[in-house]
């Protein structure tokens, strides 16, 4: 089977898109499947205002069209909204093929904290781009109820997966005297990072991550550890090294960094929104409560080795079996997606 994969977000960012499709190629390889990665590296690009370390594609369509003529693929999924997503789009419509979509990102929500665009105008867009596809995968089941709220159609769900050989707990040489709270991702605003940065604890404040604001952040926050990016094993162990994870951000579809902490066996600290309350086991993996101090607080107290059990039952084996489930052919009959595979979900 070929599959072409098109995606706006790549290497070099550092995000849990970007994660979550290295994943997932890497199983669909193992499998055996034959796969085409069509991303920005390949195309003539410029940076997104505000957001310099993202390339979005100039003029993408007549080379998008020549890679999946070429490729001639069985099955077709665009994994964001950006200008190769909408060369992809284009494409299958163009040539009656039928294709599937994700939604990674609460996209609306991340344009309003940089600009003020209307969130009405926003999912209009998102509706567009979505209901043209067979189907479109969706990480959780809140997530799904929230889009067919606005008019969403054809839902089904992807779950996500842990690497639990990389994450794992370590062993600290030296207990420390005060517990370490971490935040683990893109230092932006549209993360709420400052939720975080601005929590008083009886503790140290860490942030693993860069982003465009950390250097504003580091320094209106200079008593904050920033470690600046990490990966690999420095990251793991870095991660491990924490007591909690602290998740401020309310615009995420999942938020994979949170199982990244289990599988350390770090316990989470977040608001109970959208992504945490499908990922989180309030009061056993970590602790979901308007008020961030209580719930850091009360997380110190959970069992580290709880979070890794529940972590180690997420597998990115599964998630991909999930997605090779809600691929839809190009052409000819289709099926629907089975419900063991496409329709698990993360809720505990």
């Amino acid at each position: 089977m070929r599959i072409a994969l098109i995606t706006d977000a790549w290497e070099p960012q550092t995000n849990g898109v970007v994660s979550t499709l290295k994943h997932t190629l890497a199983e669909l390889g193992r499998r055996g499947f034959d796969v085409l990665r069509i991303s920005p590296e390949m195309f003539a690009s410029v940076p997104c205002p505000s957001y310099p370390e993202i390339r979005l594609a100039v003029f993408p369509a007549p080379k998008m069209a020549a890679l999946l003529g070429q490729f001639n693929p069985d099955a077709i999924h665009i994994a964001t909204e950006g200008p190769l997503g909408i060369a992809a789009r284009q494409w299958c419509i163009a040539g009656k093929l039928r294709f599937s979509t994700a939604y990674h990102t609460q996209f609306p929500e991340y344009v309003r904290a940089r600009w003020p665009i209307p969130l009405r105008v926003s999912y209009a867009y998102m509706r567009w781009f979505h209901d043209a596809a067979t189907h479109t995968m969706v990480s959780t089941a809140e997530m799904q109820s929230r889009l067919a709220a606005r008019g969403f159609g054809h839902l089904v769900n992807w779950g996500r997966g842990v690497d639990t050989e990389r994450f794992r707990p370590i062993e600290r040489a030296v207990e420390p005297a005060l517990p370490v709270f971490a935040y683990l991702g893109r230092v932006a605003v549209e993360k709420n990072i400052e939720d975080f940065l601005r929590l008083s604890l009886p503790g140290r404040l860490r942030v693993i991550g860069d982003g465009p604001a950390r250097v504003e952040m580091q320094q209106r926050y200079p008593a904050v550890e920033f470690t600046g990016l990490l990966k690999g094993e420095e990251l793991a162990r870095k991660l491990a090294d924490s007591d909690v994870l602290v998740f401020p951000s309310r615009t995420d579809t999942f938020g994979l960094v949170m199982l990244e902490a289990m599988a350390c066996g770090v316990p989470v600290a977040a608001y109970p929104v959208t992504g945490p309350i499908d990922v989180v086991q309030d009061g056993v993996t970590g602790c979901l409560n308007e008020d961030l101090s209580a719930a850091a607080l009360r997380a110190l107290s959970l069992d580290r080795e709880a979070c890794r059990r529940f972590a180690l039952s997420r597998s990115w084996e599964t998630a991909t079996q999930q997605f090779v489930a809600n691929l839809v052919p190009v052409r000819g009959p289709i099926s629907s997606p089975r419900p063991d595979l496409a329709r698990v979900t993360v809720r505990a």
